[in-house]
């Protein structure tokens, strides 16, 4: 018997859980980056801490927090380009703040109002909640920029829960079979709403996943938004070279609730989520640069302060929105209206003026 093949997924983390240098920073870390990123990071933990209080007093849908998780979703929308494309899931808040979205955007969407999801980069997609679909979108995407020679990326998120779904093989394989140039930046975050990663899948890693597709893998501390960064421009200058997909396990902890109609306390121990909170990317950061004399108690101070006058007035101006109207959600449906929707869009008609005009 001979051996035919052998494969390998390596494993990046620069900054670690004690918060120290495991080695040197690449030369894009500097100083200036650092703050930039973790900037990004507790803007976004802000928000999302409002976010929630929001649907807790009924201001708000179900809302999923990214608590935990922000260092990945910063990553993406720092390494996104203008031409690259990102196709988001529903925990990615902190790309979609540095894709162009404003907080009202977001609010809005999650309210229950579509109009939200037309902000940002223009060729962005809109937010994907069922689960692994967005990967067949995505897939597509990065097909149309290799057929028309096209510069840049699709980059697609998904969750752990969603590679086990047959969207994200199918969509892989596609990549791998057709050198596309795509980015999967699988989050692993230990839990597909109530079911644990080592339940879930028997494999070592997810990043494994890509290996039967053909495409590059690697697997990345996502606490830590150096290697998170790194490892996107990696794949993206691979896709550039014509070299094909890549697929990155971003390794996570959830530290929220799946959403706010979850109550994680059922099935996780508080010891778990305390171990997690030890290794979560904002504080690693932040006191990794105090201690590099890169950040300040006094910057840190002023950054809260900025950030939280933000999302009050962003609050302000997404309940200062009118409803929008029962019509559109017919909008956006269909290229051309099916019969069937024709009989419910004039049956919805009817019942608005028997109710007086909707007022």
């Amino acid at each position: 018997m001979r051996e035919i093949a052998h494969f390998s997924v390596h494993y990046q983390q620069y900054l670690n859980e004690q918060k120290q240098l495991n080695q040197n920073l690449p030369l894009f870390a500097t100083p200036e980056f650092l703050q930039q990123a973790y900037q990004a990071m507790l803007r976004t933990r802000i928000f999302d801490q409002k976010a929630v209080a929001l649907q807790r007093t009924g201001q708000l849908g179900t809302y999923p927090s990214i608590l935990g998780q922000e260092a990945i979703s910063v990553a993406v929308g720092m390494a996104l380009y203008q031409q690259d494309v990102f196709i988001p899931y529903y925990r990615d808040h902190g790309a979609q703040l540095l894709r162009g979205h404003k907080m009202q955007d977001l609010l809005l969407y999650w309210g229950g109002d579509e109009r939200g999801n037309a902000a940002g980069a223009a060729r962005d997609l809109p937010v994907c909640v069922p689960i692994a679909t967005q990967l067949g979108h995505a897939a597509g995407v990065a097909a149309a920029k290799k057929i028309r020679q096209e510069e840049g990326v699709a980059l697609v998120t998904i969750g752990d829960g969603g590679s086990s779904k047959g969207d994200f093989f199918e969509s892989l394989n596609l990549a791998g079979a057709w050198q596309l140039p795509l980015v999967v930046l699988l989050n692993n975050n230990q839990w597909a709403i109530s079911v644990p990663r080592n339940i879930q899948c028997g494999a070592k890693t997810l990043a494994q996943k890509g290996i039967a597709a053909g495409v590059a893998v690697q697997q990345v501390d996502g606490n830590d938004i150096v290697a998170v960064y790194e490892a996107i421009m990696q794949a993206k200058e691979r896709a550039a070279s014509h070299k094909g997909a890549t697929l990155i396990e971003a390794v996570s902890y959830r530290l929220s609730d799946h959403t706010t109609a979850d109550d994680a306390t059922r099935y996780r121990g508080k010891d778990e989520v305390s171990d997690a909170w030890a290794k979560e990317p904002i504080a690693r950061l932040r006191d990794f640069m105090i201690g590099c004399g890169w950040w300040s108690e006094q910057q840190e101070k002023h950054w809260v302060e900025t950030c939280q006058r933000e999302v009050e007035a962003e609050v302000k101006a997404y309940l200062a929105v009118p409803p929008d109207t029962p019509e559109s959600m017919f909008d956006h449906l269909y290229a051309q209206w099916p019969a069937a929707m024709e009989e419910q869009f004039t049956l919805l008609e009817d019942k608005i003026q028997r109710n007086g005009g909707g007022k």
